[in-house]
């Protein structure tokens, strides 16, 4: 019989379930199957085949096999490899940073507004640097929110300003000082080179240089955003991918509460 990717020789492995080694699931448990894409910058021909599936075995995938590869240019190609991979990881040793706040409901979050802090909270947000997308931000603020999730817009407690995108750190600050905001909330969609990096750290030591970075609290969101990078650059939280404006709501609310009896 075939070796390879292909084989119907039985396979060995374990298939019960082991959280200390888990891997990827295709067909089987533990089978390890994954699918990867990429691009090499060499010409589409049978060397680049076997270049591909050289370097897919460097990945650490057990018979990597190319699916398809197409030539994006002369000097570039693009190739789809399915195989599987050979290396496992502990779950149970796995200590993820997010942000640890029970989520409330718009209702629930209005009340404990009401109740704990007495006035309307003042949210300015945007997606600063020269980064021109919305949705992030958009889905967070704006009334209609997203995925029926309704935003802070819609908060009656709420005192909400969205800049937009395509917004200067530096306007973007001279707004809150004006609004004397409580919350900043940061956008960052376009991540190429690490760009939002550097425009997260600008804000936080432009926000420090006029005085008032403990006066507010800040925070930041997009697809690359993880809690743990947003503390490291400065900021009070970040929040990544299906979130919406209640988990936000939460955090920051409880936060101003925290930080009223500190």
């Amino acid at each position: 019989m075939g070796g390879g990717l292909y084989s119907i020789e039985s396979k060995d492995f374990d298939k019960t379930l082991d959280l200390t080694k888990v891997k990827p699931y295709g067909d089987t448990m533990n089978d390890g199957k994954v699918q990867i894409s990429f691009t090499l910058p060499i010409k589409d021909n049978a060397k680049a085949t076997e270049a591909a599936i050289q370097l897919a075995k460097k990945m650490g995938l057990k018979d990597p096999s190319v699916v398809y590869q197409e030539q994006l240019h002369e000097s570039f190609t693009f190739f789809i490899i399915y195989g599987s991979v050979i290396h496992s990881i502990d779950y149970t040793m796995i200590k993820a940073d997010i942000v640890d706040t029970e989520s409330m409901t718009m209702n629930e979050i209005n009340d404990y507004i009401k109740k704990n802090i007495k006035r309307k909270v003042i949210v300015l947000g945007a997606t600063t640097g020269t980064d021109a997308h919305t949705v992030g931000i958009d889905a967070i603020m704006n009334m209609k929110g997203f995925a029926g999730h309704y935003g802070l817009e819609r908060y009656e407690m709420l005192k909400v300003y969205n800049m937009g995108s395509q917004v200067s750190n530096e306007d973007f600050i001279k707004k809150a000082i004006e609004l004397q905001a409580d919350i900043l909330l940061v956008s960052q969609t376009v991540t190429q080179k690490k760009i939002h990096v550097l425009n997260l750290t600008n804000l936080v030591e432009l926000l420090e240089a006029e005085g008032i970075r403990d006066d507010v609290i800040l925070i930041c969101g997009g697809p690359r955003i993880s809690n743990e990078l947003a503390k490291e650059l400065g900021y009070d939280a970040g929040f990544g991918p299906r979130i919406y404006a209640e988990n936000v709501a939460s955090f920051f609310i409880k936060e101003m509460v925290k930080r009223k009896k500190d």
